[in-house]
């Protein structure tokens, strides 16, 4: 029979055991007293006057009740997203398109890359997928029964490369015959050129209507930035950062009170090569002269009347006046609202019915949009939110790269860059594809800048919009020291490490001489690799390489005239030059793949929960709620008398590749 554990007391009181023998010097336990004892803690209450087991009790109802709360927030989130999922399927499900269809899109949501992953976040942002809208497109192009087709535009998030994207498709569209024609209430969004981007992307159209209560805003475009420098030294926080070169801006908007001159200088080169491409595509669109439209842009705003009279718009009127007189315009009856047709829906009803034979030649179309990161991707989650993994990016390049019913490859980018190591692990993975026997063709969509541009270097051919943000070729890094900041605030971090590097990157702890040089040095490595790969994807010398580096962004068309980027198009012409690469007849119908294929959120939810792990975008949003918590679960632990425990973690830093 084994003899219970002995107990005795530490020095607070608490019941210590010996897990091995009776406690003792005659007992034989050679083991040292102090790592076998185990506190047992004493349950304890708060004592204290009512007020204070008051402030408990209300702590932890109220944490409670925000974490209920939390949980039926998302239950009610998932359901009503696949509510709405099961609804858009059923509407769609059974399209009709009957003779003489017009087609209908609203754009005043939005344009965005791709459908959400989450069926909430479709059912709130209502974002227009663009490649859905121009596959549309070109299948009415053909389509005997559509006569025509109907756009709601003016508001919404719209990108410089989505708008031009879109004005080729409506252009081609166009040619078939079919008249399309634009409706606004108001030709003038916010942002950085909102009401520009929406009239440019107008003048692809037969007809522009306005409201007449409306306005148009064609002023141009707006870049600015926070700098932040004055107000990190008056709270006595010391930014220690540094960037590979002058025009990367990572450490100056964190230094400095204003923009740096080779970054006002390379900036406003970008905005420039954006207003030439904006004033020739109004100018041909509406039949202009670009120095009237250059003219327009100095007036700025225009009231619905000066509009009309200045050549902007054709008709002023409201969106049932423009359908009525559009369906007669097309032939069909005017009053006849059943021949109106959404294009979305049209889109994929046609796309079931497409019937290609078993051996039609395949395409894979690898998707990254968000900034690059280590992990997986992740595409707006129930709080929004798009990211490029890695380990999702890497394998799906590979994946198709291995599938011999895959002839090629379109990697479509749209991301502002991140991560130096998972940008490089994607660069292996597109040069592994091509090793393997699989062309590799880029598309870059609104921006493929820094890591977003180091993923792209090594592919066979690189497509890019006259407006897309390219290169930011350069690295910063760093960290910020608070220490000061805390000591004003009567704080003090105190500690104890073992590694003479140890605290290379606490923010309570300024760089050693040897540790900045360490980080001067990792700089200087990782700009010479990203240069190198560059130059070799790029067959461009040091020199070469050097001289539309240093950070400089461009736009697609300047980048475009400095070897960056090998033609001008969207998606479209890169899955044609796919084609090519992989010798497939210009005119031969291929089957476009879409890898990876989008998470359920729903299902990663319960098979996480099967695997103990769960990883979606419900996880990530009880996770943001446990956060948000933790302060108030903190303060009840003190009050109870518990301490927090301490944790191992990683410190924060900047990301290499911005």
């Amino acid at each position: 029979m084994t003899a219970p554990p002995a107990t005795a007391r530490d020095p607070n009181g608490h019941a210590r055991t010996c897990k091995h023998r009776p406690l003792g010097p005659a007992s034989g336990c050679h083991h040292s007293p102090e790592s076998n004892f185990q506190a047992i803690p004493h349950p304890r209450r708060v004592k204290g006057p009512p007020s204070m087991r008051l402030i408990l009790f209300i702590g932890k109802c109220l944490v409670g009740l925000l974490a209920s709360i939390g949980l039926l927030v998302v239950a009610c989130g998932l359901l009503l997203g696949y509510g709405w999922q099961e609804v858009r399927d059923w509407r769609t499900a059974e399209t009709s398109v009957p003779e003489q269809t017009v087609l209908v899109l609203d754009l005043t949501n939005g344009v965005i890359e791709r459908m959400p992953s989450n069926p909430l976040a479709g059912a709130t942002d209502g974002g227009v997928p663009i490649h859905q809208a121009i596959g549309a497109l070109e299948r009415a192009a053909g389509d005997d029964r559509v006569k025509a087709l109907a756009v709601r535009v003016g508001r919404g998030a719209l990108s410089m490369g989505h708008a031009q994207e879109l004005r080729t498709a409506l252009e081609d569209f166009r040619a078939s015959g079919k008249p399309a024609w634009a409706f606004a209430e108001t030709l003038s969004g916010g942002g950085m050129g909102g009401g520009t981007l929406q009239s440019y992307l107008a003048s692809a159209f037969d007809q522009v209507w306005l409201q007449p209560s409306g306005d148009i805003d064609v002023s141009g475009f707006l870049l600015e930035s926070p700098y932040f420098g004055q107000m990190l030294r008056s709270l006595d926080v010391e930014p220690r950062l540094d960037q590979r070169r002058e025009y990367k801006g990572i450490k100056d908007r964190f230094v400095e009170m204003q923009i740096p001159e080779p970054q006002r200088e390379n900036q406003q080169q970008l905005l420039n090569s954006w207003m030439d491409q904006v004033v020739a595509g109004i100018a041909e669109g509406r039949g202009l002269d670009p120095q009237q439209v250059r003219q327009l842009v100095a007036e700025g705003q225009f009231s619905a009347e000066r509009a009309l009279e200045a050549g902007l718009v054709d008709e002023l009127g409201y969106q049932d006046q423009m359908s009525r007189a559009l369906r007669q315009a097309a032939g069909a009856q005017a009053d006849d609202l059943k021949a109106m047709v959404g294009l979305l829906a049209y889109g994929a009803q046609m796309q079931r019915q497409e019937d290609l034979p078993n051996d039609t030649p395949q395409i894979a179309v690898v998707t990254g949009e968000g900034a690059v990161t280590l992990g997986s991707s992740q595409g707006n989650g129930l709080f929004g939110g798009v990211q490029m993994g890695s380990d999702t990016i890497a394998p799906a390049l590979l994946e198709a790269a291995r599938d011999d019913k895959i002839d090629a490859i379109v990697l479509r980018v749209d991301s502002p860059g991140g991560s130096y190591v998972a940008s490089d692990t994607i660069w292996h993975a597109v040069r592994q594809a091509r090793d393997m026997g699989t062309p590799v063709v880029v598309s870059m969509a609104n921006i493929a800048a820094s890591g977003g541009y180091f993923v792209a270097a090594p592919a066979d051919r690189i497509y890019a919009q006259p407006g897309t943000i390219t290169g930011s070729i350069g690295v910063g890094s760093g960290k910020f020291v608070t220490s000061g900041l805390f000591r004003n605030l009567g704080i003090n971090f105190d500690g104890v490490q073992a590694g003479q590097n140890a605290d290379f990157w606490s923010s309570q702890h300024d760089f050693t001489e040897a540790q900045w040089q360490k980080l001067q040095s990792f700089l200087d490595q990782t700009y010479a690799d990203f240069k190198q790969k560059v130059g070799s994807g790029r067959d461009l010398s040091p020199e070469q390489v050097e001289q539309v580096a240093q950070g400089q962004i461009w736009s697609g068309a300047d980048a475009h005239d400095r070897g960056l980027v090998d033609q001008l198009g969207g998606l479209k012409a890169a899955i044609a030059g796919a084609k090519e690469l992989a010798e497939i007849p210009a005119d031969q119908p291929v089957r476009v793949v879409n890898r990876p294929q989008r998470p359920d959120p729903l299902r990663q939810l319960i098979e996480g929960a099967l695997r103990g792990r769960v990883e979606s975008p419900a996880a990530e949003a009880l996770g943001q709620i446990a956060s948000s918590l933790k302060p108030l679960v903190d303060l009840v632990a003190v009050l109870e008398g518990r301490q927090a425990e301490q944790r191992l973690e990683s410190p924060v830093k900047i990301e290499d590749v911005r």
